[in-house]
């Protein structure tokens, strides 16, 4: 799996570097939701932690594009830090149905027929087969099978989002609950249906005759199709590595690099002790894949020295006596103890805003200086 990823997603920083300046945004904006338009296929790169939405930003715009002519692209980059904003703000609170009850769920489990790729949908079911084998799927396509999943199996969104992020490389938790509960109609007016001709325009299909070839005002009254009506909680569980003791130097700081920060650039121009930290409560609460653990630690090769840590933040340093800790800014690390680091943002713009557009607003004033 590891030489899948590999040509997929490259490890080293010069390949991704080349990736990023490849990237054409006015191109992006036209295509994206095509599944063979021009993605950038950075989003693991900026989930981990690797790249911000701030280094993008400013390498796109150092090429010479104006902002107005690649609005899509930078929106497509502040809709990321917008789901942020709402973690760091709400917590756990993304975990639940943020601004209404989900309505018409019949269960908390995922179809099986979602997991097995057998939907019947021919561009789902294939791009489920990919994401088991590489870790990713198209945005659009996530849509289409949350949609399916909690507006035509009608699951609850909690389950299969879980089950979605287990797989993803670019697994940003924020980003990915909260876009299931903007499909599933719990964070946004009104839930999102696409029908098969959506479907087969996007995808390239010729599917016919599918419970989803229907024409728009049927999602009105629509019943769950048999074949998504069996259901089932999939066992989602993190393996860890092997690891070995720490070799610590005394008297040298500290960086603590995460799930969610694999930096190379932090700290590298001072001597410290670089440790990877997994902890296992936070992967009980949001397990990942075996192909995800060994993308994030293949990355983490990037950080110089750095050694892996299985176990929770008060035992590391506890067992070696770390007391000058560095650590990044996340949601998930509130309980850690040291220096702070603030993450790096494209915008000056924080807190919590109820709709992406109210957010979008402040962020384009401040973009009509850069």
């Amino acid at each position: 799996m590891v030489g899948v990823i590999d040509n997929d997603f490259p490890i080293a920083i010069d390949a991704i570097n080349d990736r990023i300046d490849q990237i054409d945004p006015v191109r992006y904006g036209k295509t994206r939701n095509f599944i063979d338009g021009a993605v950038t296929r950075l989003s693991p790169y900026i989930s981990r932690g690797v790249i911000s939405t701030k280094q993008l930003l400013n390498r796109v715009l150092n090429k010479g594009y104006k902002p107005y002519e690649i609005e899509k692209f930078i929106q497509e980059l502040a809709w990321r830090d917008y789901w942020q904003q709402i973690w760091i703000s709400k917590g756990n609170e993304i975990n639940t149905d943020l601004k209404r009850l989900q309505d018409d769920v019949s269960n908390h489990q995922l179809a099986v027929a979602i997991d097995k790729a057998k939907t019947g949908i021919t561009a789902i079911d294939n791009a489920i087969l990919g994401l088991y084998e590489t870790g990713y799927m198209h945005n659009h396509i996530r849509m289409y099978t949350a949609a399916i999943a909690c507006n035509m199996a009608k699951s609850h969104w909690f389950i299969p989002a879980k089950w979605m992020y287990y797989y993803l490389l670019d697994g940003d938790w924020a980003s990915n609950a909260l876009s299931w509960q903007w499909v599933a109609g719990a964070n946004a007016n009104k839930k999102y249906v696409a029908n098969q001709e959506n479907i087969n325009k996007y995808c390239y299909t010729k599917d016919q005759h599918t419970f989803l070839d229907v024409p728009y005002e049927a999602f009105n009254h629509f019943q769950t199709p048999q074949i998504l009506e069996d259901t089932f909680v999939p066992e989602l569980k993190t393996s860890f590595p092997q690891t070995a003791s720490l070799s610590i130097i005394e008297n040298v700081p500290t960086s603590i690099f995460n799930y969610y920060n694999l930096d190379p650039n932090w700290m590298k121009d001072l001597e410290t002790n670089n440790i990877l930290l997994l902890e296992p409560s936070h992967f009980d609460q949001y397990p990942i894949s075996e192909n995800s653990m060994n993308f994030m630690l293949e990355l983490a090769e990037n950080i110089p020295n750095i050694q892996v840590f299985v176990g929770e933040f008060g035992e590391l340093i506890n067992t070696y006596g770390l007391s000058d800790i560095h650590y990044k800014e996340h949601p998930l690390n509130k309980h850690y103890t040291g220096t702070k680091h603030s993450r790096d943002w494209m915008f000056d713009v924080t807190g919590y805003y109820s709709s992406f557009f109210g957010f979008w607003k402040r962020c384009k004033k401040q973009l009509r200086h850069v």
